[in-house]
């Protein structure tokens, strides 16, 4: 998949969290992330998301929106809110959650 340079009015989330210690939890995890990344990735405004693991276990997903239209709309939408219910209940031992709207950007690919 092509990288989408960063554009200035982009409203990027970075959601950082620990899963609790529970193979049967992790696994469940896993399925409702695939089922919710398919659902942004279909959304209007949807500009990429990527998931990094640290060597501790923490784990930080940044998820891009063109614009705060586009964010709001995957924020709030139905499916979206049921796994966010079901993280606090069931996978999370701990989370956070940044969201910012770019005021500048800038990109350079060598060729």
């Amino acid at each position: 998949m092509e990288r989408v340079p960063p554009a200035v009015g982009q409203v990027v989330t970075v959601f950082r969290n620990r899963l609790r210690d529970d193979e049967a939890m992790q696994a469940a995890y896993a399925d409702e992330l695939a089922v919710v990344v398919e659902l942004a990735r279909s959304m209007p405004g949807f500009v990429e998301t990527k998931l990094f693991v640290a060597d501790d276990g923490e784990r930080a997903t940044i998820v891009t929106f063109a614009d705060e239209s586009s964010h709001r709309g995957w924020r709030d939408h139905p499916r979206h809110r049921e796994a966010q219910r079901h993280g606090i209940a069931d996978y999370y031992a701990t989370y956070s959650i940044a969201v910012g709207t770019t005021s500048y950007a800038s990109h350079f690919e060598r060729p």
